[in-house]
């Protein structure tokens, strides 16, 4: 048996250190977690005690950390990476402080180095880990933050751990599959405007001149007047477009920084033909996996539910969760808010209902979640489905306008020439 010390987290989230014998590592720190402790850093006796380990492991920090940035932000996936690696080497009882120094050195995003190494300097110098996370809150938000805060107080940091990295994981895909849904017909839109520009700008004042050439003063099909007047428009005003373009772009912009506006912005969002189901249900399965996420976790209800409307995403959303949480603190229903909004399919209410008669309600939320997941699939394959058609068939209407206006002329020039030769 050999001498240990360590640090390591109480059940309230502070610091306690000590010595402690056992046959390695490995049982130092089974020993501690089994006295209700989370050990951040555990030492042999006799190699500088963690004080002497936490100074060197600052300076390899402060070495791996050079040329890293920090105060920056990263995308989410990256995020999810390091939560499951971290998740990973912590379940497996690797040392917190131990953990991120890991994930720090084989780190390949510089902002992302650059914070992990912040982190573990912030640990070994004696913060908890919850606190290390606040000071980055460009890249771990208040839920983020909140649940490990819950997971430190509860001695169970993995598991919190894991359940972050599932939730990051789900929500992830559940982003991913609402963009690529939206690229299609962003995509689609984009290129037929292209289209009818090249025609108008290029194609239609060609065929112009070879109507006035070739037809001289007789007058043209409507439909042909139409589309040169347009193109004519196009060509002559096409600085005043742009401008009246822009302004519609930052009036929209403005209308939508007010308060009025975005709630208007993101109820049409809701509810809007073909786009909206997807909104709908991505903005339902975020609300339900978030609050029971945080539930599960330890978070109290009230704060659960504070983090869940600040990151709703949905105005409209989070206005109803306001109301939830202003029936919970008064010892209401979570019920009747939900109902009253007009928002949450009968479904949902009927299962929070049963979540919350039965005292299981974060684990309901959950499987609401899991229901909804499934159901943005569903939501995405339809629209899809739909906007391929509807894309067709109005990329068919305009060419086609344009390509019946254009070859009516032609046809009577066509006859002309015939009428002449013969």
């Amino acid at each position: 048996m050999a001498n240990f010390e360590y640090i390591a987290l109480d059940a309230k989230g502070s610091e306690t250190t000590g010595s402690i014998k056992a046959s390695d590592e490995a049982d130092a720190i089974s020993q501690l977690r089994k006295s209700g402790l989370y050990p951040t850093q555990v030492v042999a006796a006799g190699k500088g005690g963690v004080s002497s380990a936490s100074k060197k492991r600052a300076k390899a920090s402060a070495k791996a950390k050079k040329g890293m940035a920090t105060g920056g932000r990263v995308n989410g996936k990256i995020l999810m990476i390091f939560t499951r690696q971290l998740a990973t080497l912590v379940d497996a009882g690797l040392p917190l402080l131990r953990g991120l120094s890991v994930l720090g050195k084989q780190e390949k995003n510089r902002v992302m180095a650059g914070t992990i190494n912040h982190l573990a300097d912030s640990v070994a110098g004696g913060s908890t880990f919850s606190e290390s996370l606040g000071q980055h809150p460009k890249i771990f938000d208040k839920l983020y933050v909140n649940m490990v805060k819950a997971g430190e107080l509860g001695g169970v940091l993995e598991l919190v751990l894991v359940r972050l990295a599932e939730y990051q994981e789900k929500a992830q895909k559940l982003k991913n599959r609402i963009v690529a849904a939206m690229v299609y017909p962003i995509i689609v839109i984009v290129i037929a405007v292209a289209i009818l520009i090249f025609l108008m700008a290029v194609i239609v004042p060609r065929f112009e001149k070879i109507f006035a050439e070739m037809l001289g003063d007789k007058p043209l099909p409507g439909i042909t007047q139409f589309v040169i007047g347009i193109s004519r428009f196009v060509q002559d005003s096409w600085l005043i477009i742009a401008i009246a373009l822009g302004v519609l772009y930052a009036g929209w912009k403005v209308f939508a920084m007010t308060k009025v506006g975005r709630v208007a912005i993101d109820r049409i969002k809701l509810f809007m033909p073909v786009f909206g189901p997807v909104q709908l249900k991505g903005g339902i399965s975020r609300f339900t996996r978030t609050l029971g996420t945080l539930v599960t976790s330890g978070v109290p209800i009230l704060q659960a539910l504070n983090i869940t409307r600040d990151t709703a995403g949905n105005v409209v959303i989070a206005n109803a969760i306001e109301k939830v949480h202003e029936a919970v603190r008064e010892g209401e229903s979570v019920v009747a808010p939900l109902e009253a909004s007009r928002i949450f399919p009968p479904m949902v209410i009927s299962m929070v209902d049963v979540g919350e008669e039965t005292g299981q309600l974060p684990d309901m939320l959950l499987k609401i979640a899991d229901v909804y997941d499934d159901e943005v699939d569903n939501a995405v394959d339809a629209m899809t489905s739909m906007i391929e058609p509807i894309m067709i068939v109005f990329l068919a209407a305009i060419v086609g306008t344009i390509v019946i206006a254009l070859f009516m002329p032609m046809i009577t020039i066509i006859t002309e020439m015939n009428n002449q030769a013969g």
